[in-house]
């Protein structure tokens, strides 16, 4: 692959260099969480959302207000409760009794950067007007459609420990996701940092240093990133292998995976991908890009069988393997 002679252009390299002082920026805030730090740019660039799970505490709030900050976009907040409805999301229509007329109050939904915390625990309607929002764009309100603000990123946040009083995601709404992050504790010298950083009062706080425009523009620089024809038959490959394992001499995973991911996972794994490149500042996808990117794109895109939860396997274990039986080229 001749890719090493690749380059970005110079307005490409430019718009890399910013998303590079946007993540210098956040990090000088959040101590850790390289990796969700680095999807939601990458779910910023590829147009696409973000589903995280981990447990409370881990500063996934605060990461999504300082990614706003430092890009000038508007973010919002929404705590998702069992009595939520999409109206709360969404907005509304408001009669107005001076002038006998109805007009729309426009939802929290309207922002660029939403995080929908615990989204796991809003009814079957909630996530049927969130999932039109994530997939089209847009929301309907008394009969009109809006169209919702660019750019316009979905982080979902879920609680794998307490399951109580949850309603389980439909896998058309996990499939809108182009990824699944899992958010693990920091490390010891990085809770020490976090710890001397509460005790001294003196949080630091995100400053603006870009725009919407030089996100977009980083949007456009990345369709520069080259994709081997290599890549996207090992993309492929490895997705397909998610639905016939049996094809790439691992037939043990047929009895594991009830089903395997969609095409749409070949599509996020190959964009995001790209995207990884791009914040590498590199002008070509590697094959290790792609691996760096797979369990996030496809943990929630499989779906485990009876004996694979009886084995006390998961979906993380699953990519392992099929990563190990798919040739790299």
């Amino acid at each position: 692959m001749a890719s090493g002679a690749l380059m970005l252009s110079s307005a490409a390299a430019d718009a890399a260099r910013v998303l590079a002082t946007v993540r210098s920026e956040v990090h000088r805030v959040i101590i850790g969480q390289d990796a969700l730090i680095d999807r939601l740019l990458v779910g910023l660039l590829c147009h696409g959302h973000v589903l995280v799970e981990g447990v409370p505490g881990l500063a996934k709030t605060l990461t999504v207000s300082s990614l706003s900050t430092a890009l000038n976009l508007k973010g919002v907040r929404i705590q998702f409760t069992p009595d939520l409805l999409p109206s709360d999301l969404i907005g509304t229509e408001v009669f107005s009794p001076q002038d006998g007329r109805f007009t729309v109050r426009k939802g929290p939904l309207f922002a660029n950067i939403v995080l929908a915390d615990e989204v796991n625990r809003a009814p079957a309607k909630v996530q049927s007007a969130l999932l039109e929002a994530m997939q089209e764009r847009q929301v309907s309100i008394g009969g009109e459609t809006f169209p919702l603000d660019e750019p316009f990123l979905v982080m979902a946040t879920m609680n794998p420990i307490e399951q109580e009083g949850t309603y389980p995601l439909p896998e058309a709404q996990l499939d809108r996701f182009l990824l699944k992050v899992h958010v693990d504790y920091p490390s010891r010298p990085e809770e020490r940092q976090i710890l001397d950083l509460g005790l001294n009062g003196k949080m630091p706080t995100a400053r603006p240093v870009a725009s919407p425009e030089a996100l977009a523009a980083a949007r456009e620089a990345v369709n520069e990133v080259a994709l081997d024809d290599a890549l996207k038959d090992y993309i492929v490959q490895l997705v397909y292998a998610t639905r016939k394992p049996a094809a790439y001499r691992m037939p043990e995973l047929a009895s594991l995976i009830a089903f395997g991911a969609s095409p749409r996972a070949s599509i996020a794994l190959a964009q995001s991908a790209r995207a990884h490149a791009f914040l590498q500042g590199r002008a070509y996808t590697t094959p290790d890009d792609v691996k760096e990117l797979a369990h996030d794109v496809l943990r929630h895109r499989i779906v485990t069988t009876y004996e694979a939860e009886a084995e006390e396997l998961t979906t993380d274990d699953l990519v392992d393997r099929v990563l190990e039986g798919v040739d790299v080229p």
